[in-house]
Formats: structure tokens, sequence, C-alpha cells
């Protein structure tokens, strides 16, 4: 599979469009457009995750989760959730900022350049087995488990 973005680039730093606006973070809090290709066959939805594994909590810190994503559903663009609708059927479980929705990039100030790993999973079954209460550990040990395929885009922040 691969993973493209218009908003991003793998390796380079997120712009300010995709900074949480809180915890003393000024930005606009919109996920990146994404774009997928070349699911295997037998994919029956996908799932999206950012993840920051520089975090210091000692479990890194779930930015995003986004499952059940139709399988016909090969992109999502600026801002879903927010400034565009969500798939139909698509699950956004909770964050790590404690909602559900995405919540951009925003490490401590001086902590040093973070990765976010923006991640796209092939799935074999239309749905997961969770809700929208699911914690990223808990969407990932699925995805984990079960993917097919997955490709990821890992850009970086620091404040």
């Amino acid at each position: 599979m691969t993973l493209t973005s218009d908003d991003i680039t793998d390796g380079e730093p997120l712009t300010e469009a995709h900074v949480y606006n809180g915890f003393g973070c000024e930005g606009g809090n919109l996920s990146p457009a994404l774009s997928w290709s070349g699911a295997p066959e037998g994919t029956e939805s996908f799932a999206v995750t950012v993840y920051d594994p520089d975090a210091p909590t000692g479990s890194g810190w779930w930015h995003w989760t986004l499952f059940n994503i139709p399988a016909e559903t090969t992109s999502l663009p600026t801002g879903v959730g927010v400034e565009a609708p969500l798939p139909e059927g698509a699950v956004q479980g909770r964050t790590d900022f404690g909602g559900n929705a995405f919540g951009g990039a925003c490490p401590p100030e001086g902590h040093g350049p973070h990765r976010y790993i923006f991640t796209v999973y092939a799935l074999p079954d239309e749905s997961l087995p969770v809700d929208e209460s699911a914690s990223g550990a808990m969407v990932g040990y699925f995805l984990q488990g079960g993917a097919l395929d997955s490709a990821s885009i890992t850009a970086t922040y620091e404040r």
C-alpha cells in the first residue's frame, strides 16, 4: 500500500494548520488530506491513526483513530470531521486529549522534535468490535493484529 498527502511530507515538519489548539499550542487543529492506494484483495474497511511515540508519557500519545472507513473510500480531505464530513459509518475513537476528533501536534516546549506517524490500515472486516469510547491503544490492538497491510507517513513538529 501507499499513503500520500498534499498537506504533509514524510520526514518534514507539520504546518500550523495541523497543530493542536490547546495545551499551550495555537494551531488550526485540522487533519491533513490523506490518500491511499494499493489495498490488498479482501479489504473490507480502512482505519487511520496518528501516533506520537516521542511523547513523554511512557506510552506515546494517540492523536487520532478513525476506523470503519468503507472499503470504497481511498482518501480523506483536509479537516475531515470538522470542515468536511466523515465517511458514512466511520467512527473516531478517543484520543489522549480526551476527545473523539483529530488532535494536532503539541509537544512540550523545548522537548525537541516529535514524530507524528500517520498510518492507514487495510482491514478484512467492515468494522472493528469497538466504539467511539475505545482508546488509541485498544484500536491499535485490533489494527496490529488484524490488518492486511498498512502504509505510513511520518511528519515532525517541535516547539
